[in-house]
């Protein structure tokens, strides 16, 4: 056995590797789609259409009766943990120290679980919008109300998910959608601040994440997403573009969901093989590649729970 492979081999760089690979999944990803930890790479969960529609369990049972069951069955959706990987190849590995070469690896499972993250969040958006479709066009030029109809939003997203206050509410913003929201008058009229001793005291207050929450009904957590793409093929100049852009999403989802929960979208993963390392000598026997995998599946569980608006400052 190679020292790389029984360096990729150890528990302290697989523990390295799954921490990295945890540390590195893009905030808007988990945002949109968080973990779900499942034992088996397929499995059943719940999938809510408007046939297949979320309900509340009578939990009442007669004396001698059944109880009501939480169970899966035909009806249900398949989620399907497909394998995911990446290779860091390393040179010369006769003139490295087992240290330098755990260093190494290291920095190879950081850089492999950033270019994963990437990739991933890219995934989570495409499926996102395919799911919502064309939304909704809103102006929020200076007279409009940009709260008002997030608010109106917020409350159809939650009557969607049919799951009470068990269900959070989050609002993603598009790059520009969220600049135009922070611009927009009537929300910096919202934030205006003092020192209460007069009006001459007044300033401007510049509105972030946090603060929008907080003028949202029910106090959403806010995101902004900045994920770009290049629209031409390889070849041609660059059009590089943000991927949400002027929308906005609003949508159902839970801190740590489950296979049943009306969530909006889930991501499905192994439990304790966010990343896992390895090892192989390549054809030419120069080189030896750390190898990671890992496996995932991106779910919409619940379309209905999603509204999507399409704004624009005029």
């Amino acid at each position: 056995m190679s020292r790389l492979s029984e360096i990729s081999a150890s528990p302290t760089l697989r523990e390295f590797a799954q921490g990295a690979a945890q540390s590195a999944i893009m905030p808007v990803a988990d945002f949109i789609a968080p973990t779900v930890e499942v034992a088996t790479s397929v499995g059943r969960f719940k999938s809510y259409t408007e046939k297949h529609r979320f309900h509340i369990p009578d939990t009442l049972r007669t004396l001698g009766g059944r109880a009501s069951e939480l169970r899966f069955d035909v009806t249900d959706s398949t989620y399907n943990c497909e394998p995911h990987a990446l290779d860091y190849p390393v040179d010369n590995l006769e003139q490295l120290e087992s240290e330098g070469l755990e260093n190494m690896l290291r920095e190879g499972a950081t850089a492999v679980a950033e270019v994963a993250a990437l990739s991933h969040e890219k995934a989570v958006i495409d499926a996102a919008l395919a799911a919502v479709g064309a939304g909704t066009s809103k102006s929020w030029a200076a007279a409009a109300d940009p709260i008002a109809d997030v608010d109106d939003a917020i409350l159809s997203v939650i009557k969607a998910a049919k799951y009470g206050s068990l269900m959070g509410v989050g609002v993603l913003f598009g790059a520009t959608a969220w600049k135009i929201f922070k611009n927009q008058a009537m929300v910096r009229g919202r934030f205006v601040v003092g020192n209460g001793r007069g009006k001459s005291d007044l300033g401007l207050a510049v509105p972030t994440e946090q603060s929008a929450g907080q003028m949202f009904i029910g106090t959403p957590d806010v995101r902004t997403s900045y994920m770009i793409y290049d629209a031409n093929p390889e070849g041609k100049a660059e059009s590089i573009s943000f991927l949400l852009d002027t929308a906005v999403l609003i949508f159902a989802r839970k801190d740590a969901p489950s296979r049943r929960d009306p969530s909006f979208m889930k991501t499905f993963r192994l439990m304790n093989k966010f990343m896992v390392p390895g090892s192989y000598m390549r054809d030419d026997g120069r080189v030896e590649v750390a190898k990671f995998d890992w496996s995932e599946d991106v779910k919409v569980t619940n379309s209905a729970a999603c509204v999507r608006l399409n704004v624009s400052a005029t």
